[in-house]
């Protein structure tokens, strides 16, 4: 049987900064395709989760340029 997809729109505001090269990323999630392609890398940003200062993954330039904008 086919999956049925449905689009859904996100209703929070998500915080980020830029990555600085040479930073410590050892806390930080990183996509395995991420990090095949390069990332951590100038460009890319971390995100944080508002619950948890301690919780945080790369978003790699080009997913962040795509979908996100500045609140």
């Amino acid at each position: 049987m086919p999956h049925t997809w449905t689009k859904y729109r996100r209703n929070t505001v998500q915080e980020m900064r830029p990555y600085e090269p040479g930073e410590d990323v050892s806390k930080i999630d990183i996509n395995p395709i991420d990090a095949a392609n390069g990332s951590p890398k100038e460009g890319d940003m971390i995100a944080r989760d508002p619950n948890d200062d301690d919780k945080g993954w790369l978003v790699s330039q080009d997913y962040f340029a795509q979908n996100f904008a500045e609140a």
